[in-house]
């Protein structure tokens, strides 16, 4: 499996919340992804960057929140998600770095 910059790019952080440990347990891991990442892209960059077999991705949008920062207002960015299942018998420590 060749490696390809373009995986790099797809994928930005692991999510570690509550929520995504939870997850954890039913063999799913929640990354942070680009926006216009499809899911065959998310798939793909996740089994060549990690070694493992994905069975599904979900992915979500969570809209940008408004904010008021010492009395200047903002609004974050929309953040996609992709909550990727994993094969039985395969893992992702998301603690260590790639």
């Amino acid at each position: 499996m060749a490696l390809d910059a373009h995986h790099y790019d797809v994928i930005i952080a692991p999510v570690i919340t509550e929520k995504a440990t939870l997850a954890a347990e039913s063999n799913q891991v929640v990354f942070k992804v680009r926006r216009t990442a499809t899911k065959p892209e998310i798939k793909a960059a996740v089994e060549r960057l990690f070694e493992v077999k994905v069975t599904g991705v979900n992915t979500l949008i969570r809209k940008g929140k408004r904010k008021v920062f010492k009395g200047t207002r903002g609004v974050q960015s929309d953040v996609k998600k992709a909550v990727v299942t994993l094969a039985e018998g395969h893992k992702i420590d998301v603690t260590t770095g790639l």
